[in-house]
């Protein structure tokens, strides 16, 4: 018997025949003609087919044509590219007429082709995982911790192509055999290859950015990027290719290959030229490039360019076969060759992984000195340098030659030979050569203990100039240190090396900046709204709080410059008992200077004449030879008050504006004591002097209040007399301290005629100084003539 639920669950059609016996017809579902649906014949070429693919992906892709059956037409027409693009699968379905590449073929064995025939299973009706799928990928699964420990420093090295998936994800089917294809292709070539599945990985995948499957991205120098395009084997190289720097690899051409060659001294690294016949440099040779990029710089020849048969002829290289040479000091004869005809990724790493130094390299960074000179660990590997010490003029030219002369003839596993610039790595030489207190050229032997600096040396007696007795002396040292340790006999701790290849922090910001930029556009571009979200909130946050503050002072500086309005029930404020603005003296100043205007011609309407309502400007009376002093000391003085919103300072120069002074003491005669002049005195001959004078000037009321400068004296009564004063005084006592005024007035400083003006603006401040008013402003438009 058989379950019922089998039947229900299984059986497409139920035939009963008379025996009794079930029959099950379980077919799947129709598959869909490659040739069809590209719409091309059976003897189509493969240039043909591809550009009707080309034409088809732009018309039907999801992006483009929002049609209900796109999307599916799309992948009908992406799987049947892949079938009959490649001749072994195309050649399987025009015999046999499958689309799955892992199909057996074969014939059946007799016994079982019945079953197979009646009984069959298509896995798309029960939604089954694809065992083939998940046994592919387990070799490729990621963890968190493989990710942070393994996968991300090595992508330093080289990209990581990942595929985000899932059990239950039908669309990770589809593209499955392209997938496959890619990894098949791009792993042996040097790509790392993940699978990170989402519902056993979710922390994994949320730290990679990805919420959908399927989903692919690359992996580069710890930057993660996703894959936007169509699922093709070609779109999944070339993003490969995208991921990798652009001038990994240099194009050599018969005028370039000696400059390229003899740059190894500037960039202290050696030179790989590869030859090879393709308009477009190899992904294998990028990849290599890419993982050597910290000590080899790659060249490329392209041997089918007319531009490149010197270069080839030159270095006699066989047209037939991919070769590479590998160059280090001796730019005319390769210090290492490689050709075959079949250029494996291990045999290419091995090549230039022996040779990734100079014979005598320069110490350029920490990193290289660790290679170099590692540290010690067992007694019978230990490893020395020679390092000279050096400096970068002409004259030390011949001694650095000899140098690597010796070098050359002296390649002793034990031994490596390097050399530094004095100048480059002060600390470093200044360390070394202390001791000895010499100066260079000279040559230490060294042996690190440990990983923090600590090293044996030993300075060569007698220095080094390069003669044939230097090094036989130095051999002769050499060959005693490899028999007596204990020959090294000073110890020292030695700083870190300088980074003499690292760029500006500048540039190094700029380019930080650019890829961040270049980031935030690419997801913003692609919609990526869940990873962009933290930073649109972020932007959006500091809008907010910088408009808010903007608001929030703008409508409290508009409230402090509207003047106190007066209630209807209050009573006229009197010159005695007006508080006036009493509020804004204690108001702390909001900037730490005083800004201070000429009164001319141009300003005067603005700045006294059409004032707004309740505001005062202060100003200055002064002369060309008092103009800095009385400035500088006017400032200091009415620092306190000007953080009030209704003073404004000007000062007012009477060499050029001599008659308006004039003019407005005659429209206010109460402005002038009649008793400080002589009823004898004549007062048109003799002109007054208003030099130090302060004016408080209401332009809207038409009134002003005047400061007179102090005179110093040896009698008190000489040395306080302003305006508040002078309504208490006598005639006589007036007269009194006008004579004497003037008898001391010789000896005056003129910085000291504003001691007192600070006195002066409280009293102005509380609006307690006498008022003087005037009919009208007078005019500023005469300027009295320079004699």
């Amino acid at each position: 018997t058989t379950s019922p639920s089998l039947l229900c669950l299984c059986s497409r059609s139920v035939r009963i025949p008379q025996d009794g016996r079930l029959e099950y017809s379980l077919a799947s579902a129709p598959e869909f003609d490659p040739y069809k649906v590209l719409g091309v014949s059976r003897h189509a070429s493969q240039a043909e087919i591809k550009k009707v693919y080309k034409r088809l992906v732009r018309e039907w892709h999801p992006d483009k044509n929002k049609s209900p059956g796109a999307e599916d037409m799309f992948i009908k027409i992406t799987k049947s590219y892949e079938i009959l693009s490649n001749e072994e699968r195309r050649s399987n379905y025009d015999r046999f007429g499958q689309m799955d590449e892992n199909q057996n073929f074969a014939r059946a064995p007799q016994g079982f082709r019945h079953f197979h025939d009646s009984f069959y299973f298509d896995e798309s009706f029960f939604h089954f995982p694809r065992t083939s799928r998940d046994f592919t990928d387990s070799k490729h699964h990621l963890h968190y911790n493989q990710y942070i420990t393994e996968v991300l420093p090595a992508s330093f090295k080289r990209p990581y192509l990942i595929k985000i998936t899932s059990e239950w994800c039908f669309t990770c089917i589809h593209i499955e055999p392209v997938w496959k294809d890619t990894v098949l292709e791009l792993e042996p070539l040097g790509v790392g290859i993940g699978v990170v599945d989402i519902g056993y990985e979710r922390q994994l995948a949320n730290h990679l950015g990805a919420h959908r499957t399927p989903s692919i991205l690359g992996l580069i120098n710890g930057k993660v990027t996703f894959f936007h395009y169509a699922v093709v084997r070609e779109h999944l190289r070339q993003f490969v290719e995208s991921l990798l720097p652009q001038k990994l690899v240099e194009k050599v051409t018969d005028n370039s290959y000696l400059e390229f060659l003899n740059s190894w001294h500037e960039e202290n690294k050696p030179r790989v030229l590869m030859f090879d016949v393709a308009s477009n440099i190899p992904l294998l040779y990028k990849l290599t490039a890419f993982a050597f990029k910290d000590y080899v710089q790659f060249g490329y020849v392209d041997m089918g360019l007319t531009q490149t048969s010197k270069v080839v002829q030159r270095f006699n290289i066989n047209t037939y076969a991919p070769t590479m040479l590998l160059f280090k000091e001796n730019t005319d004869k390769p210090a290492d060759v490689i050709q075959a005809r079949g250029m494996k990724k291990q045999i290419i790493d091995e090549f230039v992984s022996n040779n990734r130094f100079l014979l005598v390299p320069r110490l350029v960074n920490q990193k290289l000195f660790d290679e170099l000179c590692p540290v010690k660990q067992f007694h019978r590997r230990r490893k020395y340098c020679v390092l000279l010490v050096t400096g970068e003029g002409e004259q030390f030219v011949s001694v650095n030659e000899a140098f690597f002369d010796f070098a050359s003839s002296n390649t002793k596993e034990v031994v490596r030979f390097a050399y530094v610039y004095q100048r480059q790595q002060q600390p470093l030489c200044d360390t070394l050569l202390k001791k000895e207190d010499t100066t260079p050229p000279q040559v230490v032997l060294l042996e690190r203990r440990s990983a923090t600096g600590r090293v044996l040396y030993r300075t060569v007696t007698d220095g080094w100039n390069g003669s044939d007795d230097d090094k036989h002396r130095l051999h002769e040292q050499l060959e005693i240190l490899q028999r007596d340790p204990s020959y090294l006999t000073h110890d020292a701790m030695l700083p870190e090396l300088n980074n003499e290849f690292a760029s500006m922090f500048l540039i190094q910001w700029i380019n930080a900046a650019y890829d961040y930029l270049s980031q935030f556009y690419f997801d913003l571009l692609y919609s990526n709204w869940r990873e962009m979200m933290p930073v649109l909130s972020l932007i959006f946050s500091a809008l907010f709080i910088l408009f808010g503050t903007v608001i929030i002072q703008a409508f409290s500086e508009s409230g402090e410059d509207k003047p106190t309005k007066q209630k209807a029930t209050d009573p006229p404020k009197t010159a005695e008992s007006s508080p006036g603005q009493e509020s804004t003296s204690s108001r702390p100043p909001k900037k730490n200077f005083v800004e201070v205007t000429e009164l001319t011609d141009i300003t005067y309407m603005s700045n006294l004449v059409r004032l707004k309502p309740g505001h005062i400007n202060v100003v200055l009376i002064l002369t060309d030879a008092s103009k800095q002093v009385l400035l500088r000391k006017f400032a200091k003085e009415v620092y306190s008050f000007s953080g009030s919103q209704t003073l404004h300072y000007s000062f007012l120069n009477v060499d050029k504006h001599s008659q308006w002074m004039d003019s407005l003491m005659e429209s206010a005669p109460d402005a002038r004591p009649s008793d400080c002049l002589d009823e004898e005195e004549d007062f048109t001959s003799n002109k007054s002097d208003y030099t130090g004078h302060v004016l408080a000037l209401n332009g809207h009321k038409k009134y002003f209040c005047i400061f007179r400068p102090v005179f110093t004296g040896e009698e008190a009564e000489c040395s306080r007399w302003s305006e508040e004063d002078a309504p208490t005084a006598g005639p006589s006592k007036a007269s009194r301290s006008r004579s004497s005024s003037r008898q001391k007035a010789t000896t005056l400083e003129i910085h000291h005629k504003l001691d007192r003006l600070g006195l002066w603006m409280e009293r102005l401040m509380e609006g307690t100084l006498p008022r003087h008013y005037v009919p009208a402003w007078p005019g500023l438009d005469t300027i009295t003539p320079q004699k």
